[in-house]
């Protein structure tokens, strides 16, 4: 299926916006060639999916512009940090990620430890300039948001499970739990963070948060999908990790064509719950799902 091209071109601008962003923001002077590590591991790489999210939820919402660049950077560099700590030998042990050696391996243990909780903090400095250009109010709530989506009932509660599952077989309640802290938390924030920078009904915030929910079901189960049917090249990062890890996925417990049935309902619901939302500006969120969930890398 092909992407309008409407979509194309917001995508390529606002990837570039980001990106000029995040480069502006993520000091290159920190000492001991700490910013080197940083700018390694957050510039010049990834599909920049959250941010987008951000972005597009704002414009929907007729949200503050500002305090969306700085949400949508926020969230990157979580991202961007959980990464770092995720490739390190005491977790995945990986040393590919978006097609360039992980930060540990290039840069040592130590450094990549300190570039990850370095990006963590400036996530939350992002949020709360001293110029106060994001409204005191708006800021506290995005603090919250990304913090309750990276703590322990998010992403790194979901990191934990998954390191603790390694090897047993997890029923479809259990693994939808997981991936939902781990995969599902940070990218419903990047929704509920746009949302939070304008204004919408109660029924918009429900939907939007429906909305997210599934997209990071169906992004998830895509991904176990790709690790099982794409190379290394096409990735990024090294393919079949999972399987020879022995981590419970969405293609060990239903087979491949079950689990892009799975994909699929997930992402026909991610469409539903934006019809029902009341907005009247989410066709780029609508590309957004569409690009999520029939990706081919």
């Amino acid at each position: 299926m092909s992407e309008p091209a409407v979509f194309v071109a917001w995508r390529a601008q606002s990837q570039r916006a980001v990106e000029q962003a995040l480069s502006d923001w993520v000091p290159p002077g920190a000492p001991a060639g700490l910013g080197d590590a940083m700018r390694y591991a957050v510039l010049d790489g990834g599909k920049r999916l959250r941010p987008l999210l951000v972005l597009a939820t704002s414009e929907a919402v007729a949200g503050d512009a500002t305090a969306a660049m700085r949400a949508a950077c926020s969230v990157e560099l979580i991202h961007a940090y959980s990464l770092v700590h995720d490739d390190m030998p005491c977790m995945d042990n990986d040393v590919l990620r978006r097609g360039k050696p992980t930060v540990h391996v290039k840069f040592g243990e130590a450094q990549a430890l300190l570039a990850g909780d370095a990006l963590q903090a400036l996530a939350f400095e992002l949020l709360v300039p001293g110029d106060a250009s994001v409204p005191l109010g708006m800021a506290v709530s995005l603090c919250r948001l990304l913090a309750l989506s990276a703590g322990a009932d998010g992403m790194a509660g979901g990191q934990a499970v998954d390191l603790a599952s390694v090897g047993k077989a997890l029923d479809l309640p259990a693994l939808e739990a997981m991936h939902r802290r781990k995969t599902g938390a940070l990218l419903q924030a990047s929704v509920m963070m746009g949302a939070a920078t304008g204004q919408t009904s109660a029924n918009g915030v429900t939907q939007l948060q429906r909305f997210g929910a599934c997209l990071g079901l169906a992004f998830q189960v895509v991904d176990d999908i790709l690790d099982v049917t794409a190379d290394s090249a096409q990735l990024g990062k090294t393919a079949g990790k999972d399987a020879a890890s022995d981590k419970p996925t969405f293609v060990s417990l239903m087979g491949l064509e079950a689990a892009q049935q799975y994909a699929d309902r997930s992402l026909a619901e991610a469409h539903d719950a934006l019809n029902q939302s009341g907005l009247n500006h989410c066709d780029v969120l609508h590309a957004l799902a569409d690009w999520v969930g029939r990706r081919d890398c």
